[in-house]
C-alpha cells in the first residue's frame, strides 16, 4: 500500500476536484460522510453523547460535516469550535452555515480553558481540530484542551491524524498532541503512524476511501510503501513439482565465537527453513560439535582457530553469504573479514558484529559488493549512520547511507523498515514478542535463505522481514509475548508461508497495530 506525503495528498485533492468536476466543498462532504458512515455502522443509533471538536480549517470542516449528519440521524451530539485564530477556511465557513440550518443548538465557541465542556468517560470524542497542514506549535490553551480530552478517558476518534502532529517533525512535547484511541486516515495511512515518536499517539488506525482520482492513486510513486500480506504474495516464488535442492541455492553462514555458536545455529536453521537448498556453517572449531549435534541438516566448515574466526577460506561455491552473527570484533576477525572482502564477489548479508566491524572500519564499506544487505539493531544502526535527533532525522540519515554505499539497510523496530534507492518499505507484521535474544539472527538467516533461492536482494529483504514477523504473529498465539523465543520463529516459518494463501479479509483498510 502506498503512503502518500502531505504534498501528494493536496495534489490528489486538487486533481480529484478538477477531473471529477466537483468543488472542494463536495470533496469535504464525501470525507465527512465517510466518517459518519464509519461511526453509524458501529453505533447503530446508540444514544451515547458525542463531542465533536472542530478546528477552523478544513479538518474542522470535516468535523462540521460529520456533526450535521449525526444531528440528522438523531445522535446526541455537541459541536465545539476551537477558536485558536480569527482565520477560517472557505469550506469550513460553508459547512458552519450548513450545520446551523439543521440544529437549534449551534456549535459552541471555545476561546480559553473556561469554556471547556464536561466530558464523561463513557462519552465519545471526535478530534477534528488540526489536520496534516499544521506546521507550528500548539498554543497553550489548546494544549490544555488536549489534556482535558485525555484526562476524560473517553474513546477519542481523530480525523486524518491526531491533532497536534506535524507530518515531518516530532511534537515538542506529548502534551501538544491528542492521544487518539482510533484514527481515520484519508486515502492512505500516514508515515506518522509507524514511527515510535509519533505512532504512540494513536492506538489503531484505518483508511477511509473518499473517492480520490483513481489515476492519481495508481500512477503516483511514493517514497514509503506499506508491506502486508497482499503486498507479500506477489513476491513469493512458487516451486515446481520436479524441482530439487540444487535449484534453491547454497547458503554459507560465517559467524560464531566461543559462547556464541547459538547465533550461527539459529541463522542456519532459519536459512534452511526459509527454503535454501543447502546450508553450510563456517565457525571456529568450538562450534563443530554443537552444530553437528543440534542441527544435522547443516554442513560445517571450521576455522583453524578454536574460539574465533581468524581466517575465511572455503572450497565451496555458495550462492549467498551471511556474515557476523555471534562473530565478535576481535582484531583477528576484523583482519580476516577485510581479507575476505578484498576478493569476495558473492552477495552478502551482514548482521551483528559484522556491522560493528564496518562501523569501526569505515574503509571496508568500499569493499562491499553492491546491494549488500545490512540488518542492524538500533544501537548498531546508530554506530553505522551516526546519532540522530529524531525519527525523521534517522530515516534521512539511513536513506543517505543506503544511497552513498549502494546497500540495503534494515531499520528494525515495531514496524521494521527496509530502505534502498531512496524508497522505504514499512513492514506490518510482527509483535513485541520479537524483542528476544536471537530473533535478529533468525531474520538474517531468513533473508539469506531467500536470496539463495533466487530472490533478488531487495525482494528477499522485504519478504523476509514480513515472513519473520508473520511467523512471530502466529507463534505468539501459542506462547505469548514474554515466552516467545527465537527458535519458535523458525518453527512457525512454514505456517507463515501457508498463511499467504489463506482466504482472509483484505487488509487494505485495516491496520495491524491491535496486536501490540
Amino acid at each position: 500500500m502506498k503512503i502518500f506525503s502531505k504534498e501528494q495528498i493536496y495534489e490528489g485533492d486538487r486533481l480529484t476536484t478538477e477531473r471529477q468536476n466537483i468543488s472542494s466543498t463536495d470533496l469535504m462532504e464525501r470525507a465527512g460522510l465517510q466518517i459518519f458512515n464509519w461511526i453509524h455502522t458501529r453505533m447503530q443509533g446508540a444514544q451515547v453523547p458525542i463531542h465533536v471538536f472542530c478546528g477552523i480549517g478544513n479538518n474542522g470542516g470535516d468535523g462540521l460535516v460529520l456533526s450535521r449528519h449525526l444531528v440528522l440521524e438523531g445522535y446526541p451530539v455537541k459541536t465545539y469550535i476551537v477558536n485558536y485564530s480569527d482565520k477560517r477556511s472557505k469550506d469550513f465557513l460553508i459547512n458552519y452555515d450548513r450545520i446551523k440550518n439543521v440544529t437549534k443548538h449551534w456549535p459552541e465557541l471555545l476561546n480559553d480553558e473556561d469554556d471547556f465542556p464536561i466530558i464523561q468517560q463513557d462519552d465519545i470524542i471526535v478530534d477534528a481540530i488540526f489536520g496534516i497542514g499544521l506546521n507550528r506549535p500548539v498554543i497553550a490553551w489548546v494544549k490544555a484542551l488536549f489534556k482535558h480530552i485525555k484526562n476524560s478517558k473517553a474513546f477519542t476518534l481523530s480525523i486524518d491524524i491526531p491533532s497536534g502532529l506535524q507530518t515531518d517533525a516530532p511534537p515538542e512535547s506529548d502534551e501538544g498532541v491528542v492521544w487518539a484511541s482510533y484514527t481515520l486516515s484519508f486515502a492512505s495511512p500516514k508515515l506518522l503512524f509507524f514511527l515510535p515518536e509519533t505512532g504512540k499517539f494513536t492506538v489503531n488506525w484505518e483508511v477511509l476511501d473518499i473517492g480520490l482520482d483513481t489515476e492519481f492513486l495508481s500512477v503516483t510513486q511514493t517514497d514509503f510503501n506499506l508491506i502486508g500480506k497482499y503486498e507479500a504474495i506477489p513476491i513469493y516464488i512458487p516451486r515446481d513439482k520436479f524441482s530439487h535442492k540444487g535449484q534453491f541455492g547454497h547458503t554459507l553462514i560465517v559467524g560464531g565465537s566461543y559462547g556464541k555458536i547459538g547465533a550461527v545455529i539459529l541463522a542456519s536453521r532459519a536459512a534452511l527453513s526459509a527454503g535454501s537448498g543447502l546450508v553450510t556453517a563456517y565457525v571456529p572449531k568450538c562450534g563443530y560439535v554443537p552444530l553437528q549435534t543440534s542441527f544435522p541438516e547443516a554442513m560445517v566448515i571450521t576455522d583453524v582457530d578454536e574460539n574465533l574466526i581468524s581466517s575465511i577460506a572455503f572450497d565451496i561455491k555458495p550462492t549467498v553469504i551471511a556474515f557476523g552473527v555471534g562473530i565478535s570484533t576481535h582484531p583477528k576477525t576484523v583482519h580476516a573479514f577485510e581479507d575476505f572482502l578484498k576478493t569476495n564477489k558473492t552477495p552478502l548479508v551482514i548482521d551483528a558484529d559484522g556491522i560493528n566491524i564496518l562501523a569501526k572500519n569505515v574503509k571496508l564499506l568500499k569493499l562491499l559488493p553492491e546491494i549488500t544487505v545490512l540488518t542492524p539493531h538500533p544501537k548498531e544502526l546508530e554506530r553505522l549512520i551516526g546519532v540522530w535527533t529524531d525519527d525523521f532525522d534517522k530515516l534521512e540519515k539511513a536513506k543517505l547511507f543506503s544511497k552513498k554505499h549502494r546497500v540495503i539497510l534494515v531499520i528494525k523496530g515495531a514496524n521494521t523498515m527496509t530502505v534502498f534507492n531512496e524508497k522505504f518499505y514499512i513492514n506490518t507484521s510482527g509483535n513485541p514478542g520479537l524483542s528476544t535474544a536471537g530473533s535478529g539472527d533468525v531474520l538474517t538467516g531468513v533473508i539469506t535463505g531467500l536470496m539463495a533461492q533466487g530472490y533478488d536482494a531487495l525482494s528477499a529483504t522485504v519478504f523476509g522481514v514480513y515472513l519473520h514477523g508473520k511467523s512471530a504473529d502466529i507463534a505468539v498465539e501459542d506462547y505469548g509475548y514474554q515466552s516467545l523465543i527465537a527458535s519458535h520463529i523458525i518453527e512457525y516459518l512454514g505456517t507463515a508461508y501457508m498463511d499467504l494463501f489463506k482466504q482472509t479479509e483484505h487488509p487494505k483498510e485495516k491496520n495491524n497495530e491491535e496486536k501490540s
